[in-house]
């Protein structure tokens, strides 16, 4: 089982549209700006060696507050989300429900013993969801793309956007081919009355081995019954957030990174003040910050991320919501913000 984690690396028709992608170079896709995952001067050894020497802080002292909502039976006459920690959410409109890069499996990393969940962030099994209607998935890294839930969920899930490549894991995994769809970067599907998705750069990387950007990482804009909903991926900050939001116009809400940054890798995860910034680019009334709560990746501590994100809100006049997981946000509906967060 540990081996069929790690995927498989694009082959046949798929590496062929691989190959002629206009983002790819060598078979392996690239940034729009140029990107580093980690500065030249920077080595892998004194990466390790400040993530061995991490404060206690990086975890939380006790369980994580929580809600858990009836995901079978939530009223969704109005866009309503539940957060699960990290990235992972759930967007439900008319009966329709949309799930984001589910991780659920207690870890993020190809082993057990590695990245485990904070307690009280695993509120929820396969069996608490309802049908997926679609499943978005941003790219391939483990935090974001889990082996052993998906094959839990499979029986649930009507339909895959996913970036360019990733479908090959999926496959490998016996998903039924039919149901993914692969999107390069400005590619859009019309999945469903009244849902248009398009695939949008972030500046990341992928890869769940060694080998690194065979696949594509990306953002999605979500069109939807007269809304228009960011879900942002894993991303450096970048001038790209500009030009969508000028694409767009503007978002009703945007689901943007907030945590697991750090010094030594600058360039592909933001800093909160950054996540900020990017909310404001994109034009969006509400953000919605994401990849935090849930695991240790980086060497902050667990809260830094919101404590920094929400000091900057504030002076940048940005609305934002933070619920806690499990917890149910309607969009459009007014939402009282707890500090939740604020222990050690």
């Amino acid at each position: 089982m540990i081996l069929k984690r790690f995927g498989k690396e694009p082959s046949g028709e798929r590496l062929k549209r691989i190959n002629n992608a206009e983002n790819t170079q060598n078979g392996k896709f690239q940034n729009i700006e140029p990107t580093a995952v980690q500065p030249e001067d920077v080595s892998m050894f004194k990466i390790m060696k400040q993530m061995l020497n991490r404060p206690k802080t990086v975890r939380p002292s006790s369980e994580i507050p929580h809600k858990k909502a009836d995901l079978l039976n939530i009223n969704t006459k109005k866009p309503t989300v539940v957060w699960f920690g990290h990235s992972s959410y759930l967007l439900s409109f008319n009966g329709y429900n949309i799930l984001v890069d589910p991780v659920f499996s207690g870890f993020a990393s190809p082993f057990k013993f590695l990245g485990k969940s904070f307690p009280g962030t695993d509120l929820y099994q396969a069996e608490d969801f309802p049908k997926i209607d679609l499943l978005i998935l941003t790219h391939d890294h483990y935090d974001h793309l889990d082996y052993k839930f998906l094959k839990q969920l499979k029986t649930k899930v009507l339909k895959i956007v996913t970036p360019l490549g990733v479908g090959e894991h999926l496959e490998y995994w016996n998903t039924q081919p039919d149901i993914i769809t692969e999107l390069n970067w400005n590619e859009s599907e019309e999945v469903h009355q009244n849902l248009k998705v398009t695939a949008l750069p972030s500046r990341h990387f992928s890869g769940r081995n060694v080998k690194r950007n065979t696949s594509l990482w990306a953002s999605f804009a979500l069109e939807w019954e007269g809304f228009k909903i960011y879900i942002g991926s894993d991303s450096g900050y970048s001038s790209q957030f500009k030009e969508i939001g000028e694409k767009f116009k503007e978002f009703d809400l945007a689901f943007l990174e907030c945590g697991q940054y750090g010094k030594y890798w600058p360039q592909i995860h933001m800093f909160p003040e950054e996540t900020a910034k990017a909310a404001k680019d994109l034009n969006a009334k509400i953000l919605f910050p994401v990849h935090w709560g849930k695991f240790v990746l980086s060497v902050h501590p667990w809260n830094e991320p919101i404590r920094r994100l929400m000091a900057e809100t504030r002076i940048q006049k940005q609305e934002v919501v933070s619920p806690r997981i499990g917890e149910a946000y309607v969009l459009g509906e007014q939402f009282s913000q707890e500090e939740w967060w604020n222990f050690e």
